[in-house]
């Protein structure tokens, strides 16, 4: 039933060998939860703080993040990303922010993993930033969006 358990039930990397290679996509959100008092320094779609801009620092992270993901998953692939876009939209209205990023390769296993990276890694590195100000920030959510290549595609239902 898992694809990363062996015959005997241990843990395995799974042979993508004979499989094609084929384009795969993922995105993913990181949904952060923004107490008050950091709310209300948001501007123009961004936070300024003695250590930089939390967004644009933020955004970095999260493309380091998704390349660096085969070393941080025991049995992940490790991959030559063709393209990772980090976005980070700002919600003021409901003191959120929501980070998304999108992953594109060109491989023979998919970027979801990498995706769901990204996008966490984002968001501990906002939340390293912002919490000089406070510590009542929530990463609230970390899910997959969508999916496509391989076996199948998935789209999240909204």
């Amino acid at each position: 039933m898992f694809s990363h358990l062996d015959a005997q039930n241990r843990p395995a990397m799974v042979n993508v060998g004979a499989k094609p290679v084929t384009r795969r996509t993922a995105h993913a959100i990181a949904v952060v939860s923004l107490p008050d008092e950091l709310a209300v320094l948001l501007r123009d779609g961004e936070i300024a703080t003695k250590k930089g801009p939390i967004f644009q620092t933020a955004a970095l992270a999260g493309v380091m993040g998704a390349k660096k993901t085969g070393e941080l998953i025991p049995l992940c692939h490790p991959l030559g990303l063709d393209d990772c876009q980090i976005e980070i939209k700002a919600h003021p209205d409901r003191r959120e922010i929501e980070i998304h990023c999108r992953v594109e390769v060109h491989a023979k296993t998919g970027v979801e993993m990498e995706a769901l990276t990204g996008a966490t890694v984002a968001a501990l590195t906002f939340y390293d930033m912002a919490k000089a100000v406070t510590h009542g920030i929530v990463i609230k959510e970390v899910r997959l969006l969508e999916k496509t290549g391989g076996k199948r595609d998935y789209r999240a239902i909204a």
